[in-house]
């Protein structure tokens, strides 16, 4: 890490600093557009609840309700919505995504175009669920422009990032609007734990704040530790013998979370479904039902919530990985799996592997999606103070990816691909 620090300083990669100095001014730019507040709108200061997460990932811009509180999360449900789609559904994203670059160049401009559609459509509803009683079709609609408006902006913005600074530009956006609220959350658990009247009291808040520190930095080393865990598969060539690869064993690497953090937002999505549609008909008896029986602090709707993460966590690693199309490609490149027969027994050895990753993989994520919420309501600490979570997924997987590509960009200028 120092060596990586100190070659980003060497006066022979300005480019590679410049890129992340550019990264760094964008993002400090949508730290200022979360402040700007819509006019003629006042902050939120009811519970959010399911949208918690909305504004988790917008560095607190729904709270606010700035003209970034849609945020990009609209892209991200039309970048599913097309995955999806690719699942031989539609056969024309199916096509595409066999295009190569330029078939990812026409999906992204389609998710563009979905994403600004649907941040329309959230803007609007949002409208009427938190703008005052009385307000006109019209003020809806102005609103509604605004925040496509916001959001429409970061997309262009993060295009930027990715264009001329470093990592993902939406990926960055989403992290940093995650870290911004971090700082609040310590001092908040800091100023409800520490009670300074008795030196008894004062002890052991700080005591307990310790091992509040302690703990949420020992979950983050869990999510890093299985974020890069990976199973290894040993594989060999028919035309090549283990002596021509100077006995070096060849692997194809799978991933135990290969799903990352998209089990638990397409979970989100789904329980945030019923309360959007109770939100905008602004009925009582709906309203009711579903806090009682579909919301995250139910007993029902978390049982829901984690059932639903279980069936996304094998339905979309099985989409992504294909056992059946891997085990057709090895076939077609003349290599096997040591001891397993190529084809359906391949195809059948891989599905077994996936398995077993995959229920690791979906514990993993149901403990950490579900600690803030079991958190919450043990704890007599406010909703902002919480342990592990889906934005702490995020952050930890955006931070090891600009990581990753940072130091590869550094090591392919270095000599013998060693920090100088």
């Amino acid at each position: 890490m120092i060596k990586m620090l100190k070659q980003l300083f060497n006066p022979k990669n300005k480019d590679i600093l410049k890129k992340v100095g550019f990264t760094l001014v964008a993002l400090f730019i949508f730290k200022l557009g979360t402040m700007i507040q819509v006019p003629g709108t006042d902050p939120i200061t009811s519970d959010l609840g399911f949208l918690e997460l909305l504004n988790a990932m917008g560095g607190g811009a729904f709270k606010q309700f700035s003209i970034f509180a849609v945020g990009v999360m609209p892209y991200i449900t039309a970048s599913i919505i097309t995955q999806l789609l690719q699942m031989d559904i539609v056969p024309y994203f199916s096509d595409l995504a066999k295009q190569g670059q330029a078939g990812r160049n026409k999906l992204n401009k389609i998710n563009r175009y979905i994403g600004i559609f649907l941040a329309f459509i959230q803007g609007y509803i949002f409208s009427i669920s938190f703008l005052p009683a009385g307000s006109g079709t019209i003020e809806y609609l102005k609103i509604a422009v605004i925040l496509t408006a916001g959001t429409a902006f970061l997309l262009w913005l993060g295009d930027q990032m990715t264009q001329k600074g470093i990592g993902n530009g939406i990926s960055m956006i989403i992290m940093a609007g995650i870290l911004m609220n971090i700082p609040t959350m310590f001092m908040t658990a800091f100023s409800e734990m520490v009670n300074f009247s008795t030196a008894q009291t004062s002890v052991m808040g700080i005591v307990g704040f310790s091992l509040f520190v302690i703990l949420y930095f020992a979950i983050i080393i869990g999510v890093i530790f299985i974020q890069q865990a990976e199973r290894r598969i040993p594989m060999q060539s028919s035309n090549k013998t283990a002596s021509s690869y100077a006995g070096k064993q060849n692997y194809m690497p799978i991933k135990v979370n290969s799903a990352s953090v998209m089990p638990v937002i397409f979970a989100s999505m789904v329980i945030a479904i019923p309360s959007t549609i109770a939100s905008f008909l602004k009925n009582d008896g709906i309203t009711l039902f579903i806090n009682k029986y579909l919301s995250y602090n139910s007993i029902t709707g978390f049982a829901f919530y984690m059932l639903v993460i279980l069936f996304f966590t094998y339905f979309y690693t099985y989409m992504m990985l294909k056992p059946d199309e891997i085990s057709s490609n090895f076939q077609k490149n003349g290599s096997y799996i040591p001891g397993v027969r190529p084809g359906k027994e391949t195809s059948k050895y891989l599905k077994t592997i996936l398995s077993h990753l995959n229920l690791i993989a979906a514990v993993f994520l149901m403990v950490i999606a579900g600690m803030p919420i079991i958190f919450s309501n043990v704890s007599s600490l406010g909703a902002s103070v919480t342990i592990g979570g889906t934005g702490l997924l995020i952050v930890v997987g955006v931070a090891l990816e600009t990581y990753n590509q940072l130091e590869s960009e550094l090591l392919s200028r270095s000599y013998g691909g060693k920090f100088s």
